[in-house]
């Protein structure tokens, strides 16, 4: 699970639609997920979005017990997503990297699955760093926190460890998630950029994403070409 530089740079078309206010870059290995998708019954139409987004993941197993495999941790995800959408996410992806790390003999069967969303969170007015500091205060369980400036303004970065509670359709493995708070430059709202996995083991490599994803945020249109600009909708 590696990451190599790039000379050059593919625009998506999708940078030159609505971006509720945030825009960004995602690495290699993401499948971004409708979200309209996921409030709608299964066997909808607007639910068969869903399994074709997500499709390309199971096209990348290596073989069928792979594939099989790759198909049981997705209903999980799927789990996941459903829940994730009720609580105001406006962004969200699906990762698959292969674990680089695995012996030879199993190199091509090993896979790790992770979850990105962006979830708006209001907040009282306060300036930026303040709130960037703020908002760890009172956080229950969160470890690893630290404050930085990234190029769209003052950021904070926690990690958390949770288990999916009884009942909930989820892996009972603990749960690595890993947080980057971002406040808007409004000053009333925060983008919570999140990276969940259940590959707790590779706690820096996905630190090491989800940071550079917070890098390459901006509140305001790249291309001034949206209609709205950096304002949220």
């Amino acid at each position: 699970m590696t990451a190599a530089p790039v000379s050059n740079v593919t625009v998506h078309p999708s940078a030159e639609q609505s971006g509720d206010g945030i825009w960004f870059a995602m690495p290699a290995g993401f499948t971004a997920v409708p979200l309209a998708a996921l409030g709608t019954p299964t066997g909808s139409p607007e639910a068969e979005r869903l399994s074709e987004a997500l499709a390309p993941i199971l096209d990348a197993a290596p073989d069928e017990e792979s594939r099989q495999k790759f198909a049981a941790t997705l209903t999980a995800v799927q789990h996941m997503l459903r829940s994730v959408y009720t609580n105001g996410t406006a962004h969200c992806a699906v990762g698959l990297h292969r674990d680089d790390t695995a012996s030879r003999a199993d190199l091509g069967k090993s896979a790790l699955l992770s979850l990105f969303t962006i979830t708006w969170v209001d907040t009282a007015w306060a300036p930026r760093a303040v709130t960037a500091a703020r908002v760890l205060v009172t956080a229950e369980g969160h470890t690893d926190i630290d404050f930085a400036e990234v190029p769209c303004g003052p950021a904070a970065f926690s990690e958390t460890l949770r288990t999916a509670a009884a009942g909930s359709g989820l892996p009972a493995q603990p749960l690595l998630q890993v947080h980057g708070h971002l406040p808007h430059p409004d000053g009333t709202a925060i983008a919570l950029l999140t990276l969940s996995t259940a590959a707790v083991r590779r706690r820096e490599q996905y630190r090491a994403i989800l940071r550079q994803i917070a890098r390459t945020v901006t509140f305001e249109d790249p291309f001034g070409a949206t209609v709205g600009g950096g304002g949220r909708s």
